[in-house]
């Protein structure tokens, strides 16, 4: 009988156990599903943007372009025999670059020549002649037409024979040369690309309340993204007396490039304009733009979620950014955590 107690004892402290087990197992369950919740909601820092003081100096960014940017092309026809210059080289205006086979150029050249001098000694003659009436108007005139032709051929056979050397019209550098010796030129062929950047030009757009803090001849420093920490000065050219249907206003800059050349045609810059004087702005934290001042975007807080939006900026102030557009005064915006967001997160504000 005690054997059967025993059993019955030891069957309900097992029964005990298991059930035990099992409510702490649903607890646990409980417990990881809540968790596994609470974990879907990110957390992270809000900011707004909010009206403050901002300098009037502002920026504006633009690529540089070259003064003079030609390529040269051929007024003559014929074998190309020797190339002075290669890619790369520096030339100035007038220098040779490349000679094209002149010989029977040349020889039309002294064809003409003669043809010039004999027509020369007739009108001459014939001009003397004409004083004692021992020719006849018409015969005058003839002559007279005969040297002036003549003189128009060697003018031309001339021109000819110059343009077989091939000289640059410009200074500046070979950007790319597109002929080789042996090669046939025939009028209007490509020879030469030469890019002149001694002085660079940057166009740039400025806002209907910036043009008139800016006037013709101002000085301006300008920074290149490409280059190191130096500062160029630069000029303010011409303004633009029309805006565009965004009222933007073009202005061209012209830029001072030390002899070096560390400037290249194509490269963006900023151009940085001083102003002393302040206006109202709306100011965000630069810590929540995600990505680049070029294509700026914030993660926005709706209904506990993080929205991705495009906002337009302007100046930069320290560590505030000037908002143009995209967010309206006291609209929350996330100011740090946006590492772990995407469009649409569920976050929970610390």
């Amino acid at each position: 009988m005690k054997k059967v107690f025993y059993i019955i004892a030891v069957l309900a402290v097992i029964g005990l156990i298991g059930y035990t087990l099992m409510n702490n197992k649903k607890d646990m369950a409980a417990t990881a599903a809540i968790a596994e919740r609470k974990s879907e909601a990110i957390p992270v820092v809000v900011t707004a943007p909010a009206m403050g003081k901002m300098d009037k100096s502002f920026t504006a960014q633009g690529n540089f372009i070259p003064e003079q940017d030609l390529t040269l092309l051929s007024e003559t026809q014929g074998q190309v025999v020797k190339i002075y210059k290669d890619n790369g080289d520096r030339v100035k205006a007038g220098e040779l670059l490349a000679q094209v086979d002149a010989q029977l150029l040349r020889a039309e050249l002294v064809k003409a020549q003669a043809n010039y001098s004999k027509t020369k000694r007739d009108l001459e003659r014939f001009e003397n002649l004409a004083q004692g009436d021992a020719i006849t108007q018409r015969q005058l005139e003839d002559a007279r037409l005969a040297f002036s032709n003549a003189e128009a051929g060697l003018i031309s056979a001339k021109k000819r024979v110059a343009d077989t050397s091939i000289k640059s019209p410009i200074t500046g550098r070979i950007n790319q040369k597109f002929i080789e010796v042996g090669s046939y030129l025939s009028p209007t062929t490509q020879l030469f690309n030469i890019v002149n950047v001694d002085k660079l030009k940057m166009n740039i757009k400025v806002s209907e309340s910036q043009v008139g803090l800016i006037s013709q001849g101002q000085k301006v420093q300008i920074k290149a993204n490409a280059a190191s920490n130096e500062t160029f000065e630069g000029t303010v050219k011409a303004i633009a007396s029309k805006g565009d249907n965004s009222l933007n206003y073009n202005v061209e800059l012209q830029v001072s490039n030390p002899s070096d050349n560390p400037l290249k045609a194509g490269m963006y810059g900023t151009a940085y304009f001083e102003v002393a004087d302040q206006r109202e702005a709306l100011l965000l934290e630069r810590e929540a733009i995600v990505g680049s001042l070029q294509n700026p975007q914030v993660f926005v807080v709706q209904n506990g979620s993080a929205i991705l939006k495009d906002i337009q900026v302007g100046n930069v102030q320290g560590n505030k950014v000037e908002v143009t557009g995209g967010l309206d005064a006291n609209t929350k915006v996330v100011q740090s955590g946006q590492i772990n967001l995407k469009n649409g997160t569920k976050i929970t504000v610390l």
